[in-house]
């Protein structure tokens, strides 16, 4: 089935192909005709005027999405192609500003392996920043198309940010294969079910925390929701972390043993990036649920009717017990505004 897809695809596009390039033959040669008429070396410049347009833009489209040449990734850190690969890395890379030999002119594997850690932090900084954001998204926008479409942009934000840092010369189709094997590395990309503890485990960890039970408003009347929020937000946030510090280990692969720690090095720094994010979110969006949820309150005793002639007893007490609410929903409010 899926030989026969991909058959079809390449054939499709083929043909795809081959009726553009007839119909754009057709237009040129109907242009042509029309300009000899007026002159009859002017349809002859314009084929030729054209032909070189449609060259120049096949050979800027190749450039464009042409991976650039690099020697083959060496296998550990003693091989033969290490010392040729450290010098393609070097002149690849850019030099990071804190360098404390940044002007060094051979640059040998201690310097490429400096540098990148500098880079290193970088990245994670932009991770980190981005990962908050996604924390919010997730919390608030949970299942709905905004907040799936605004996850997915900044993850993808973070791949691109992570590559710009790390190359002088950025290529698309460099960027997409990196994109790819991100992708890969992710949970449920390749569903494995042996695999789900271990993604699953840091995201409850964080949501159920000492510092979360702490912030919970309002008892454990609130607490389903709350965990709701934080779950949400926490398995967004995982998945971003994971995300940037699986483009940062592709990024700064030396050789092929670092290619084999990616993944379990990366959940190992996910968890932690996951848990030091929720640490510090949780405080907002805690004071922020509990503020709507006091003005929800207030806005649905003010729903109340006040008693009238004629009300009887109970519509009496009802009334009072509102006001008395309000009130002191009200100056629990004034005075936490003035502590703060």
């Amino acid at each position: 089935m899926k030989r026969k897809a991909i058959s079809f695809l390449y054939t499709a596009l083929l043909a795809v192909i081959l009726m553009t390039i007839v119909v754009i033959i057709n237009q040129l040669q109907s242009a042509a005709k029309l300009l000899a008429s007026f002159h009859p070396f002017a349809g002859a410049v314009f084929l030729l005027f054209s032909a070189g347009v449609i060259l120049a833009a096949l050979y800027s489209g190749i450039r464009l999405f042409s991976l650039p040449k690099s020697p083959t990734l060496p296998e550990h850190e003693n091989s033969k192609g290490m010392e040729l690969y450290t010098s393609y890395l070097a002149l690849r890379m850019p030099v990071h500003s804190m360098h404390p030999e940044a002007s060094k002119q051979q640059k040998d594997q201690r310097w490429v392996r400096t540098n990148l850690k500098f880079l290193e932090v970088d990245s994670l900084n932009i991770t980190k920043q981005i990962a908050t954001k996604n924390f919010f998204v997730g919390a608030f926008a949970q299942n709905t198309s905004y907040g799936t479409t605004t996850s997915l942009l900044n993850n993808i934000k973070v791949i691109w940010n992570i590559y710009a840092i790390h190359n002088r010369e950025l290529h698309p189709r460099e960027f997409i294969t990196l994109v790819r094997s991100v992708y890969s590395c992710l949970p449920l990309s390749d569903f494995k079910k042996e695999d789900i503890p271990a993604h699953i485990k840091p995201i409850i960890q964080s949501a159920f925390s000492n510092t979360l039970s702490s912030l919970l408003p309002a008892g454990n009347l609130l607490t389903p929701f709350f965990l709701n929020l934080f779950l949400a937000g926490s398995t967004n946030t995982y998945l971003t972390c994971l995300a940037g510090i699986i483009a940062t280990r592709h990024c700064q692969a030396i050789s092929g043993d670092d290619k084999k720690e990616i993944i379990q090095q990366s959940m190992f720094e996910a968890s932690f990036m996951l848990k030091e994010i929720v640490r510090e979110c949780n405080p907002t969006l805690s004071v922020t649920i509990s503020k709507a949820v006091k003005n929800a309150g207030i806005d649905s005793l003010d729903t109340i009717q006040p008693p009238s002639a004629g009300s009887g007893m109970a519509q009496d007490i009802v009334s009072h017990l509102a006001s008395s609410l309000k009130q002191i929903i009200r100056e629990n409010i004034v005075t936490k505004k003035s502590e703060e």
